[in-house]
């Protein structure tokens, strides 16, 4: 007999002291010692399994693994649960694979790093006193920086960092993302959205870089900030982390979700499939070059058949054609709404989306219908365990390269890097390059802009001005976003009072009249107005018009003395009929946290650069209108934006 047979005895479960006395009669005289030397390496070594060694190649350790692993184990490891219906118990109990933060949803308000850590790693430890040890994973969206979380730097929405043409600086911000969500615990990153807005209808249009699938494309570049550089000699489509200061993310949303008619959102998308190819696909195929971990699926249809049932698109050409190798992750009860109403069938959903190729399901609180589901239609033959196994080999693979098996409980020492003065600085420089001038002056012979910081008096006005959630938008703190003083930072109003000369005298009002703004002997004026936050459907918008009081601010300020406009919106909106009235305009996107970067461009510390990112129509019933269409009369074509050059000494 073997030593080798031995361990593998031992390693069974076997009566040691039995196997130990069968070994000393084969082995004859051999001296006492040996065995004791023997016997003591095989208790020492009897802990030793494959799937545990990070030495062992990768394959090898998924396959070890999956060998021991029940259909229960299995399940529990494609099911994502909310927060707020998960605890140690729960995860414990039900194998379960992942957990997550929907938006808005925090261990307590304005909670410190280190109570998001206690959470996370509470989760952790009931995911580790399993049977197997399979750590959970935990997602948020971490969309424009770690937007849940009070005092996390807020970079401007993807429309501005389309705005800046800057792959480099986007992933830098990528980069001081994932140290932002690590300083949480948090090792997942439901970011980025890759979708190409085609319409501002669109009420998630504001998470899209552009609408040129090139541009779209380029910012790719965040996932390498985010999860890390691929080595050189990497396989194509296998996913990819970086060290315990990245995160694994998420592309999506696959695909089309840009695409829907009237830019409603979750609706259809009708394209051929070279448009869909040719618009809406090609940022899939870099992000997988880049090492993406997971795609998401996205909640609209194409050609009238769900995503999330879409078998051709996620398991053919995804998975097959593509060659992805991380998994596919329905969004937050994404296979509810297969069913019209939602979850009219829950089974039915269950096998449409599993059978489709989805992997993980972000259930994300009736979890134990789910495993019930699914467990059903697999021991009745409906779903195959050829299914399931690809599906768990997928969540394998992602959570054996990122290093979790040998680090699966946060570091408290991360918690440092949340909102750190490097990162509101790198957002600043973000705010400054987004900014994209439409107008300035009258007459290009007469610019008002770069401002003067030495002016007697200046007028701030507008429901922007000095109103942080209304800077940073939708998916800040809350998922709706919120307006109000809702998180750290600076506000344009408070940015402006920094720049100016002390001697200046800067004036607030919100929403002054015509006779107020014309007896104060104002030099010019600034108003800061735009859109109140949203996300997703409830920012859909058939209209695209800002809302009172903005116009009325306009009309009355730029009516009375010089003014630029400074607009805060998530998308274009009508601003036609206001054009006349305004001296210069500026299109402010969604900024975020770090205000400063705005008065850094207006008063000439620094020039305008930033170039639009999405066509910027006339009205409403021009849309949708993008560049390259037949007929194409913009109020500001795509790619516009004037430029100014820094004043010194100004």
């Amino acid at each position: 007999m073997s030593r080798s047979s031995l361990r593998c005895h031992l390693h069974s479960g076997s009566n040691s002291s039995y196997w130990f006395r069968f070994a000393a009669k084969k082995m004859g005289k051999a001296p006492l010692f040996l065995f004791g030397v023997l016997y003591l390496f095989c208790i020492a070594d009897a802990d030793y399994t494959i799937y545990k060694d990070p030495k062992q190649p990768l394959n090898k350790r998924i396959k070890d693994l999956m060998g021991k692993m029940t259909l229960e184990e299995k399940i529990g490891q494609m099911t994502q649960i909310e927060r707020s219906v998960a605890s140690a118990e729960v995860v414990k109990k039900y194998f379960i694979g992942s957990v997550l933060s929907g938006g808005g949803s925090v261990p307590a308000p304005q909670a410190s790093p280190e109570k998001w850590i206690d959470m996370v790693n509470d989760f952790q430890k009931g995911s580790l006193s399993t049977r197997l040890g399979i750590p959970t994973i935990y997602g948020i969206d971490a969309v424009h920086g770690n937007n849940n979380v009070y005092k996390a730097t807020i970079f401007p929405h993807n429309i501005g960092l389309g705005a800046t043409r800057d792959p480099q600086l986007v992933k830098k911000i990528g980069a001081a993302t994932a140290l932002e969500v690590r300083a949480t615990g948090i090792n997942y990153a439901f970011a980025p959205c890759i979708a190409v807005c085609r319409d501002p209808r669109w009420g998630r249009c504001y998470e899209s870089y552009s609408e040129d699938p090139m541009i779209v494309r380029s910012m790719t570049e965040i996932i390498s900030g985010l999860q890390g550089d691929v080595p050189a000699n990497s396989r194509k489509g296998v996913p990819y982390l970086g060290g315990q200061h990245k995160v694994i993310v998420s592309a999506k949303h696959y695909v089309g979700d840009g695409g829907t008619t009237h830019g409603i959102n979750e609706n259809n998308t009708v394209a051929s499939m070279h448009e869909l190819l040719s618009i809406h696909m090609p940022a899939y195929y870099d992000s997988i070059i880049k090492g993406v971990s997971t795609i998401m699926v996205s909640y609209s249809s194409f050609n009238g058949t769900k995503m999330h049932a879409n078998r051709d698109l996620i398991t053919g050409f995804l998975k097959k054609t593509q060659r992805f190798r991380g998994f596919v992750i329905s969004d937050w009860q994404g296979i509810d709404r297969i069913t019209s109403p939602p979850h009219a069938n829950y089974t039915y959903s269950i096998l449409a989306a599993v059978n489709a190729g989805i992997d993980m399901v972000m259930v994300p609180y009736n979890y134990t219908e789910f495993i019930d589901g699914l467990t059903f239609l697999v021991k009745n033959n409906f779903v195959s365990m050829a299914r399931i196994n690809d599906a768990v080999r997928r969540i394998l693979r992602v959570k054996f390269t990122m290093g979790v098996f040998e680090n699966p409980l946060a570091d408290y020492s991360m918690a440092k890097y949340l909102g750190i003065q490097e990162h509101r600085e790198l957002a600043r420089e973000a705010v400054r390059k987004s900014l994209v001038l439409l107008k300035n002056g009258k007459s290009a012979e007469k610019p008002l802009i770069p401002l003067s910081k030495t002016a007697p008096k200046i007028l701030v006005a507008g429901t922007h001005a000095d109103d942080i959630g209304n800077q940073c938008g939708g998916w800040t703190i809350e998922w709706q976003g919120k307006s109000g003083n809702t998180t750290a930072g600076t506000t344009i109003l408070t940015a402006v009072r920094n720049t100016v000369d002390p001697k200046t005298e800067v004036v607030f009002s919100q929403n002054p009249d015509s006779g107020y703004v014309k007896q104060n002997n104002f030099s010019y004026a600034i108003v800061v107005v735009g859109e109140l936050p949203y996300s997703e459907t409830m920012g859909d918008s058939l209209n695209l018009t800002l809302a009172e009081p903005a116009p009325t601010i306009i009309k009355n300020v730029c009516g009375s003395v010089k003014c630029v406009v400074v607009l805060v919106t998530g998308r274009p909106v009508v601003i036609q009929p206001l054009v006349d009235q305004i001296d210069a305009l500026v299109a402010a996107w969604l900024p975020g946290s770090e205000g400063q970067g705005v008065a850094d461009v207006l008063f000439g510390d620094y020039g305008f650069s930033g170039k639009l990112p999405h066509t910027w129509f006339k009205t409403v019933d021009q849309l949708p209108m993008n560049v390259g269409d037949r007929v194409y009369d913009p109020l500001y074509p795509f790619g516009y934006g004037l430029t100014t050059n820094p004043v010194k000494g100004n």
